[in-house]
């Protein structure tokens, strides 16, 4: 398999959603610029939620027509219905995602809607990406265990992606909502995933370091091919409807292991780890990450 790794950074969206302190549109432009400056290039930038639902988020409008484009950036932002995707069309997206889970009982919790119900409000948002010549991505939330019905069996998690597929977006995120995976279950999901006829370079992961097994995690899922992987500098995050989904991986802690590992993708840690100090300084709370606390290492001489 390929040794280049994408590097898609969730922090200004993911990352944020779940702060209760109002943080500035400029302090998020800036965050994302320092993102752009390290090397990322696959950033998600917010949400066209209903503002009374993700409150962090309610400058969406604002921050996408100041955002600067910069060549080779891409800016994805979630889009849940067609009354987000007007939102989103007027401030200039250019790629957009969508969201939903392998369990009914978190998707309800989520947004309201079962599956199949959230399946078809997804349709005319995909619809219209393609129309636009938009990139388009989906995300299968619960893959490994939901807070209310518990574990998730991988039937699901393919039956969900391959709908997903179905409407034609081009790439599914895998999700550990809330941070119960270990590498056998990876090994068991993504297994079931490619078994079921879908290609690993269009499936990324989406893990939470909620229990210290996310860098483990992606190891495993390196072993089977995959080769994208989301993460959010300074290892913010969390989802309001998912009690304990707290602390998506780091994206230095990720950044970290691919260079030992001789993985290549184009990222540079020092220019993460100042974004993820910026986010810290905003925050008004220390890093918490292994590399955020640790630093980099380089063998005396190099």
């Amino acid at each position: 398999m390929a040794d280049n790794v994408r590097i898609y950074e969730v922090g200004p969206r993911d990352g944020l959603q779940n702060e209760k302190a109002p943080i500035s549109t400029d302090d998020k432009l800036e965050f994302i610029g320092l993102l752009a400056d390290a090397g990322l290039r696959e950033i998600e930038a917010t949400s066209f939620v209903s503002p009374t639902a993700i409150p962090q988020l309610a400058d969406a409008d604002e921050l996408m027509r100041r955002l600067e484009r910069r060549a080779g950036v891409r800016h994805p932002v979630l889009v849940p219905n067609e009354r987000g995707l007007e939102r989103a069309e007027a401030a200039g997206v250019e790629a957009v995602a969508v969201f939903t889970a392998a369990s009914e009982q978190f998707t309800r919790a989520n947004i309201n809607m079962t599956i199949t119900e959230s399946i078809a409000a997804f349709r005319p948002v995909i619809e219209r990406a393609h129309e636009r010549g938009w990139w388009s991505r989906g995300y299968v939330s619960t893959a490994f265990g939901c807070p209310y019905q518990g574990e998730v069996g991988e039937a699901a998690v393919v039956g969900v992606a391959r709908q997903l597929f179905e409407l034609g977006v081009d790439e599914v995120s895998i999700g550990d909502t809330i941070g119960v995976a270990g590498p056998a279950d990876v090994r068991r999901v993504v297994t079931a995933l490619l078994h079921a006829g879908i290609d690993a370079e269009r499936l990324a992961m989406h893990f939470h370091d909620t229990r210290g097994t996310a860098l483990a995690n992606v190891t495993a899922a390196l072993d089977l091919g995959i080769r994208c992987f989301d993460s959010s500098t300074g290892g913010t995050g969390g989802c309001p409807y998912a009690p304990g989904a707290a602390g998506n991986l780091a994206t230095e802690d990720l950044v970290y292991l691919l260079d030992r590992e001789g993985m290549t993708h184009g990222v540079d840690l020092d220019g993460v780890l100042a974004a993820a100090r910026h986010i810290s300084e905003v925050l008004g709370r220390a890093l918490s990450t292994k590399v955020g606390q640790a630093g980099g290492w380089r063998p005396a001489g190099a």
